[in-house]
């Protein structure tokens, strides 16, 4: 059911069935609202996961400096002759060889944040040994090359190996300073000697590429600390969404089920309640009538009036849970049939005529006129009609006036209009109106109370019929309440398509 009191205590239900169950959820849950708030700004929330991007990086690219090496070291023997740049060229491979087996070895560790604040170390100073490898190769000289060439060809050496590292080893700040730092001490500390023009030019040069790349490599690495940053707050959120997911469709799974076996036990209750409910409606009956002989103190047959309307009361409060109990519970089956709503409409005026005239209600109607049968439930919208006219005659004040009006929707269905100039609806209660054994402040002041299910019930049986229920109400105006019935239900007498096509046959071949 759809009211707050059923609702809530499936909800609580829910909760004590679970709550021993969902303490390390809601742990989790709260551990990981504390990071997402915290934030994840610092290098070492993501010391591993920085440091496997740089190996991964790393090992990639392995083959490419030590092809840059030999292709390097092999033109500078030819054109120069320098003996001294082979062994260069060896010792650069050594220790690239060195890191390349630090790195795969590093890779093979399980990484924890201890372990990787000492690799990282490690890492760091094996890119130094390649350092001084490059220092020792900004200290080579040629004496007979020309300067100026030879120059040349350390400047566009030592800067492609600048950008390469650069691009390659961002990820381990502050790598392109510590590989980089001997090679400008080694070419300032040869500049101040020789005092030559060129050498102090390619010092500078090359001084101010290590620091704007050392600078370009900061940034890089940063922007790759946020998005990082930025991932784990969305994985972050993803999980917490899909554990709070799992405990609604758990919660939700729980009510409905709560909520299913107590329509499923009051709908199978129907004969128990009913039994001896109609055993004391029997004899209270007999008694007022006074069949068995007459009573000789008349306040036993007021007794036995009160006992006879109270047991009436409770068996139409019954009767309404038992309806709304069998629909929620999908035991409300329909007997469709072809009706006729004007009939209905009519039939229902008459039944509560009675009430009305007791309260000086005028009840006028617009028919329209030959409405054709609809495909319906004629148990079901007599109760739905009645229902709303019972409504109609309980509130509407005396000498009111109500109004019924049963003709065509827009749409190609029926309707059955019924309004009255009672009190109406505050727009905020009409919503509690609609809810099961929701009632609006005129009914709870009201002398003729109800169970506040007539009106889920007419939604419900319309719902079954896949029509629409419309409520228009203003306070001190009045309330219209509107029962539709959609085109699909509506019978027209309308001729076969065989035999419309057999008709034009015969007038093509007459003709």
């Amino acid at each position: 059911m759809s009211n707050g009191v059923s609702t809530s205590t499936d909800k609580i239900i829910v909760d004590k069935s679970r709550s021993h169950r969902n303490k390390p959820v809601s742990r989790a849950v709260r551990q990981t609202r504390e990071r997402l708030q915290s934030g994840h700004s610092s290098t070492a929330a993501f010391e591993r996961d920085v440091l496997r991007m740089y190996m991964t990086a790393f090992t990639q690219g392995a083959a490419l400096i030590p092809l840059f090496v030999i292709i390097i070291s092999t033109l500078g023997i030819y054109f120069t002759g320098n003996t001294q740049i082979f062994f260069w060229a060896v010792a650069t491979l050594v220790a690239y060889a060195a890191n390349v087996f630090l790195v795969r070895r590093a890779r093979k560790q399980e990484m924890t944040a201890e372990s990787a604040r000492k690799w990282r170390r490690a890492l760091l100073i094996g890119q130094l040994l390649i350092g001084l490898s490059w220092a020792f190769f900004a200290l080579q000289d040629c004496a007979a090359c020309e300067p100026s060439r030879f120059i040349l060809y350390k400047g566009a050496t030592l800067l492609i190996a600048l950008s390469v590292t650069a691009m390659s080893n961002f990820m381990l700040t502050p790598s392109v300073l510590v590989t980089f730092s001997p090679a400008v001490l080694a070419l300032a500390i040869k500049a101040g000697i020789s005092r030559d023009v060129l050498e102090v030019s390619l010092t500078a040069l090359f001084t101010t590429t290590v620091v704007f790349f050392g600078y370009i490599s900061d940034r890089l690495f940063r922007q790759n600390l946020r998005i990082l940053s930025f991932q784990s707050e969305k994985d972050d959120l993803i999980a917490e969404l899909e554990v709070a997911k799992s405990m609604s469709d758990e919660a939700r799974r729980r009510a409905e089920e709560a909520n299913l076996a107590k329509s499923r036990f009051l709908a199978s209750m129907s004969h128990e309640l009913r039994t001896p409910l109609n055993a004391i409606l029997g004899f209270s009956e007999v008694m007022s009538a006074e069949v068995m002989g007459p009573l000789n103190n008349p306040t036993y047959k007021e007794y036995t009036g009160d006992i006879h309307r109270s047991g009436q009361h409770l068996l139409n409060l019954i009767n309404e849970i038992l309806d709304l109990s069998r629909i929620e519970a999908g035991r409300y089956e329909l007997s469709e049939e072809a009706i006729s709503l004007l009939d209905i409409a009519e039939d229902c005026i008459v039944m509560v005529q009675l009430r009305a005239s007791g309260k000086n209600i005028t009840i006028s109607q617009q028919f329209e006129p030959e409405l054709p049968s609809v495909w319906a439930d004629e148990k079901s919208m007599r109760q739905v009609v009645l229902n709303l006219l019972s409504n109609a005659v309980k509130f509407t004040p005396q000498g009111g006036d109500i109004h019924v009006k049963v003709g065509w929707t827009a749409g190609g269905g029926q309707y059955i209009s019924i309004k009255d100039n009672g009190p109406g609806i505050p727009e905020e209660e009409i919503p509690i109106v609609l809810s099961a054994f929701g009632q609006g402040s005129i009914a709870i002041k009201s002398a003729e109370q109800g169970t506040g299910l007539g009106l889920p019930i007419v939604q419900a049986i319309l719902a079954k019929h896949d029509g629409q229920f419309v409520l228009k109400s203003k306070l001190r105006e009045g309330t219209e309440v509107i029962a539709i019935l959609p085109g699909k239900r509506v019978m027209q007498s309308l001729p076969a398509v065989e035999e419309a096509h057999a008709v034009s046959r015969k007038r093509k071949s007459f003709a």
